[in-house]
């Protein structure tokens, strides 16, 4: 959320004054946009890297307080859960070697970060979901000392009404309850920022939505959760399910999920921020002293805080953002299907992949999502979370026939994506050895068909060959993981399976 909010109660008085708020800003962006007094195109990407704290055991470390302390530094911060971090790295415009650049300061950030959790036995490892995660880890007591925590779990747990269901049925299925919002705090991930001009925003949040599913099959890393094989990408379903305000009567009348997909292609942002309102009663009816209609009409830029602030708590997989710098307004499309790692190369290839492909489909001629139901993205993002890169998705056909065909996502990756992708990096002015490299890396992925995802599962298999118990299959492959990690060669290059000696008897 990043907003800074303070615990305490709501009344009725403090909702409706709220809603009230929410719509006048919701005015005053139509206004903003009806006027043009966005920034102008700076081509600036971000993004964000949530973090996992575990000891050399493998375990995950309840600790994020007092690393941070050693940390001393504002791009590290609390996130939902003790045992998480996350690492913001500044703004970077898109051009010349700007991976490479990139590279380098994730990978100072990331071994400094490491150093300094070290020196409390603990240890940085970006992976979708810590494999050694127990249901007693994730519980209420776990969760970050931070106001907005504590208020925002209050206020879910108490939309829901009742324990939160969770039920994952993949290649072995997950069936559990919790109390409170914490298991969400398991799904560590990549947010991808893109700032773009209100007349490009809905072609690239578009194209982000096409392109969710391809990113998830080449780039999932998350397949394990309380000791059960699930989907090879679990957090988007344990995402969903941990965040769900909606008791099973709502669900049965088709109540929206704060954590969404969506349900259409949009024409501007304004139907994002509309669709959040119409559909999502506010969790944290906090109000401004900002009168957003005042500044606007005085000739400044209104804060909307309570429209960022809600639109912080409906959890889109590509989120629509307004955000002010240097005094000016602007928007971000925030891409946020893809799980953190495994290794810093991997994950630049992936903001490789990612800024390369929305480019070059938002500028088609003719875009895809012109000739593909918005239902078939859903169905696709689907799949690729549960069979990872083994995924078939549905495409447009090419020539002149039109419909949908299925495809091997590794074969549309292949032979389609990587050249749109190529020439989107070429439309940004990337070098040429910053967009081989990198998309080498999601090429070679493809080839041998390895990922997070696909290595961690055959680790853990070998394991269990030979003749470890299935925790410690977990905290095996868990430790390896994080050799390989800090080494830094990209996943697909990692041999399968465990080099420590396996106990005998």
């Amino acid at each position: 959320m990043g907003e800074k909010v303070v615990a305490g109660s709501f009344d009725l008085s403090d909702r409706q004054r709220h809603r009230d708020k929410l719509r006048q800003c919701l005015t005053v962006l139509e206004r903003l946009l009806k006027e043009k007094r966005f920034d102008r195109p700076k081509n600036l990407m971000g993004l964000e890297i949530e973090l996992n704290l575990a000891g050399p055991d493998g375990l995950p470390r309840m600790m994020n307080a007092e690393v941070l302390q050693r940390i001393a530094s504002r791009d590290f911060q609390t996130e939902l859960a003790m045992f998480n971090l996350e690492v913001n790295i500044a703004p970077h415009r898109l051009g010349g070697r700007v991976f490479d650049r990139l590279a380098e300061e994730l990978r100072t950030s990331l071994a400094y970060a490491h150093r300094k959790a070290s020196e409390v036995d603990a240890g940085i490892v970006m992976i979708g979901i810590l494999p050694t995660l127990g249901q007693d880890d994730l519980v209420s007591a776990n969760l970050s000392a931070v106001d907005r925590y504590a208020l925002l779990n209050d206020q879910i747990v108490a939309a829901r009404g009742e324990d939160f269901p969770l039920d994952i049925d993949g290649v072995e299925r997950l069936v559990c309850r919790s109390g409170s919002i914490a298991p969400e705090a398991a799904c560590t991930s990549v947010q991808l920022h893109l700032q773009v001009t209100p007349g490009r925003f809905a072609d690239v949040w578009n194209a982000a939505q096409v392109v969710a599913a391809p990113q998830v099959a080449v780039g999932a890393n998350s397949p394990f959760l309380f000791g059960h094989e699930l989907w090879r990408e679990s957090r988007p379903p344990l995402f969903q399910q941990s965040t769900d305000t909606r008791p099973p009567e709502l669900q049965a009348q088709g109540v929206r999920p704060r954590t969404w997909f969506g349900e259409r292609w949009v024409t501007s942002a304004y139907d994002l921020f509309e669709e959040n309102l119409r559909f999502f009663p506010p969790l944290l009816p906090i109000c401004d002293d900002e009168d957003p209609a005042a500044v606007l009409n005085a000739g400044g830029v209104p804060r909307l805080a309570e429209l960022v602030l809600h639109n912080g708590t409906v959890y889109r997989w590509n989120r629509p953002v307004y955000d002010i710098a240097d005094g000016v307004p602007h928007l971000r499309v925030e891409n946020r299907v893809l799980p953190a790692g495994p290794t810093v190369t991997d994950v630049v290839a992936n903001a490789a992949f990612y800024y390369g492909l929305v480019r070059a489909l938002a500028e088609e001629s003719r875009p895809v999502w012109t000739r593909m139901p918005f239902e078939a993205a859903a169905a696709n993002f689907d799949a690729a979370c549960k069979h990872g890169i083994e995924a078939r998705l549905m495409w447009p056909r090419r020539g002149r026939h039109g419909g949908t065909t299925e495809v091997d996502a590794v074969t549309l990756v292949r032979d389609e994506l990587l050249p749109l992708a190529s020439a989107g990096l070429d439309a940004w002015g990337i070098e040429p050895a910053d967009r081989d490299l990198y998309l080498g890396v999601i090429e070679d992925r493809c080839r041998l068909r390895m990922n997070g995802a696909a290595w961690q599962a055959a680790t853990f298999h070998r394991a269990l060959e030979k003749g470890l118990g299935r925790d410690a299959a977990l905290a095996a492959t868990t430790r390896r993981y994080g050799e390989l990690m800090h080494l830094g060669d990209p996943v697909h290059t990692w041999p399968v399976g465990l080099l420590e000696p396996v106990p005998l008897g």
